[in-house]
């Protein structure tokens, strides 16, 4: 069946998908963005995903925001900052005027609080490396907030814009306890949020008196009433939705649309100005089997990146001969390319027999990694990896698990193998987010523990300047590559479309959410 006749039959489906919620936002102004992803919560400290992140953005504020560059930190809740000639203190002034959607006014106590809960081991906090080395946070007044490092840590800026580092009430935790995020969330964004019923839909309210938006947007108040993010897992059906005005913009679209949805007169198209955004499938190393490097390096070798990237992103991403798709070099000589007759002979040497069956065995086992990975869209790339594999006789197994359960799954030691994307502002950021020893279990999934590793992060996160802090990450970009943790498959692309009742938007790349804090959203 081709892809147009499934976009035709899924024109039935609409109403039953998109349910009253996109009735409604026809008759009462509400914006009604979809996408294909939950999150697990929308508590800022303990999820790394991507739906929450573009729900955070709206519903919550940081002290600083990020220019489409994704290079210039812009003033947000912290009107303007002073850092130390040393690097190691930075005395933030924050705007007056700030309040929660309860109400409640927000002072630099509220940031300290919101910085202190993530770093409390209590909290189980993820990626508590983009706070920097932390020293102290004090509030020398209600609008000051001191900021202490141990060490320089040039990137906390930049880093200081991500949804990790949302300010956030903490009375309401208290309140809310393991539901927050689940059943409440009081932040001081652009939106509020109203409700949360997973698998389905967000629902977002305007914040009256809202006008503190980064300052990126010529006008940094909400101009429409009502954000609803519906959960559409069908990509014809997302697509059809958008054709019909059941729906007003998205970033999720089949890419085999694309060109066309550019070319439409009805439809406006924006392309991230910067967006790095890798997908990739990943190795447990201490795992039977996957533990040899050399079955690392064959699997990489076996995979056809350039074909799979025409076939699933029809020319709309990049193949990858690196892990990352930044210009930092990697050293030596890495597997990142297609030559199976070489990943052939790499599992003949590590003692992989090819049965009559076709699959490789090994003192009566046979080679059938398991991978995790969340369902939608990675379902036709994991086919074509698995297909590839097969080729050289690796048996993939492949469990895909709906991703309000997904992260949850990918936190254990079950699996061998796992699937993601994941965006970065620098290589620095790409490689802390996955291989510092501490972030094991997630989203260190690699179990790589390598204290020269983190030794080489932290003297490049400690060079204030760039050329000198790549030379560190090119290291780790060598070791890491050699090992062949990853199968690097493509670099993405960004494209977020809109339809005729709102005007042209503009995409922004941070973090993949395209939207960021919804403040460009405004009626023709």
């Amino acid at each position: 069946m081709t892809r147009r006749s499934h976009a035709l039959r899924a024109l039935p489906l609409l109403a039953l998908a998109l349910g009253a919620t996109a009735l409604q936002a026809q008759t009462t102004k509400s914006v009604t963005l979809l996408r294909d992803l939950e999150t697990d919560r929308y508590d800022p400290h303990r999820t790394t995903a991507r739906g929450a992140a573009e729900v955070l953005f709206m519903a919550g504020d940081t002290l600083v925001g990020l220019d489409y560059d994704l290079k210039k930190p812009v003033p947000a809740l912290a009107k303007s900052w002073t850092v130390s000639d040393d690097g190691l203190t930075y005395t933030f002034k924050l705007r007056e005027n700030v309040t929660f959607c309860s109400g409640k006014k927000m002072t630099s106590q509220d940031v300290a609080d919101s910085y202190k809960r993530w770093l409390d081991p209590a909290t189980k906090g993820l990626e508590k490396w983009r706070a920097g080395p932390v020293d102290s946070i004090t509030t020398p007044d209600p609008y000051t907030v001191v900021y202490k490092l141990k060490r320089p840590y040039a990137d906390l800026l930049r880093q200081m814009s991500q949804h990790s580092h949302t300010v956030i009430n903490l009375e309401q935790v208290k309140a809310l306890g393991a539901d927050f995020g689940v059943k409440g969330f009081d932040g001081t964004g652009p939106y509020c949020f109203q409700s949360w019923t997973p698998r389905n839909e967000v629902v977002l309210t305007r914040h009256e008196g809202y006008d503190w938006g980064p300052a990126i947007y010529a006008d940094p108040r909400p101009k429409v009433d009502r954000v609803v993010w519906k959960i559409v897992p069908e990509e014809t059906t997302r697509l059809t939705a958008l054709q019909t005005n059941q729906a007003d913009a998205t970033r999720y679209l089949p890419y085999y649309a694309l060109k066309d949805l550019k070319a439409s007169r009805n439809l406006s198209a924006s392309k991230a100005p910067v967006y790095n955004w890798t997908f990739f499938v990943g190795f447990k190393i201490d795992k039977p089997g996957v533990s040899d490097e050399k079955v690392r390096q064959a699997m990489n070798l076996a995979v056809d990146r350039k074909t799979l990237t025409d076939i699933i992103t029809f020319g709309n991403s990049t193949p990858a001969t690196s892990m990352l798709a930044t210009d930092t070099p990697t050293p030596g000589q890495t597997p990142f390319h297609f030559d199976p007759a070489r990943a052939n002979k790499l599992l003949d040497e590590a003692g992989w027999v090819k049965k009559p069956d076709g699959f490789r065995y090994k003192d009566g086992v046979k080679l059938s990694p398991l991978l995790y990975g969340i369902a939608g869209y990675w379902k036709d790339i994991l086919e074509a990896v698995q297909g590839d594999l097969r080729k050289v006789g690796v048996d993939l197994r492949v469990q895909l698990f709906d991703s309000t359960v997904a992260w949850g799954k990918l936190a254990t030691q079950e699996f061998d193998m796992f699937s993601i994307g994941f965006g970065y502002m620098s290589t620095g950021e790409g490689l802390n987010n996955y291989f510092i020893s501490t972030s094991v279990p997630t989203p260190n999934r690699m179990n790589w523990k390598d204290p020269e590793t983190d030794k080489l992060l932290s003297e490049g996160d400690s060079a204030r300047d760039p050329a000198a802090a790549d030379k560190f990450y090119s290291q780790v970009l060598g070791k890491t590559s050699a090992a062949a943790v990853w199968i690097p498959l493509f670099h993405d692309s960004l494209w977020l479309v809109n339809g005729p009742r709102l005007k042209p938007l503009k995409a922004h790349g941070i973090e993949g959410t395209a939207f960021y804090k919804g403040l460009d959203f405004a009626w023709k």
